[in-house]
């Protein structure tokens, strides 16, 4: 797919303008109650890499830059779909696991846990297809996950009082707080593995889908 097309221009416009909106409105209006503010939240750093991403693609498509940045948007797709994958899992087994029993902003909601990412993963698998090499992704995506388990233990809980359970407090996801360390850190690391495992999912999808496209551009 010619990424300098005027579609894909228009396609790269509107994730980067909606990204962007949902930035500023975090940076704006986010939950600013507690030290860290709505960055006490995976999510949050899933849509502002996102955000990242999405400048790039632009970038690259308007001939600003000549960096094509696949490590970055292998990254933000895996990390948005693990965050989606987490939520929903959470959310439909009891919302309170996830907002501590709050109602929803719906338009938020749906954008950072579904929209926004399927657009991200639209980009980087369909049309700016950076799954190549996906390896080069894998320590990245650690360092990624290993810098928020940081900033959640040693920062976001020292901080903060709230939510409350029965082992801690200040943790951002109210379940983490009914968790023992050892338990904790089982659960990052299984999610880490979540990431890693998704970026060869993406990787084996990539392979067989440029495969099947190099010989239609080709012909």
């Amino acid at each position: 797919m010619n990424i300098h097309s005027h579609p894909v221009l228009l396609y790269r416009w509107v994730v980067f303008l909606l990204a962007a909106g949902y930035c500023l409105h975090q940076l704006i209006l986010g939950s600013w109650g507690g030290a860290g503010g709505p960055f006490r939240y995976l999510t949050i750093w899933a849509l502002f890499l996102s955000f990242y991403a999405a400048s790039r693609m632009l970038a690259l498509s308007e001939h600003r830059i000549t960096r094509k940045h696949e490590v970055t948007a292998m990254c933000a797709a895996a990390l948005n779909v693990m965050v989606v994958f987490l939520y929903w899992r959470l959310y439909l087994a009891d919302p309170s696991l996830v907002n501590g029993g709050n109602p929803i902003i719906w338009w938020l909601e749906y954008y950072l846990h579904a929209l926004g990412p399927l657009l991200q993963i639209i980009d980087a698998l369909f049309i700016g297809a950076v799954f190549r090499k996906v390896w080069r992704a894998a320590l990245p995506m650690v360092v990624i996950i290993a810098a928020y388990v940081a900033w959640s233990e040693l920062f976001v809980q020292r901080f903060n009082d709230k939510p409350t359970g029965t082992v801690t407090s200040g943790l951002p996801y109210p379940f983490l707080n009914s968790m023992e360390w050892a338990e904790r850190s089982t659960f990052y690391g299984a999610n880490a593995a979540i990431a890693l495992g998704l970026l060869v999912v993406f990787g084996v999808v990539g392979a067989v889908l440029y495969r099947v496209r190099r010989p239609q551009a080709a012909a």
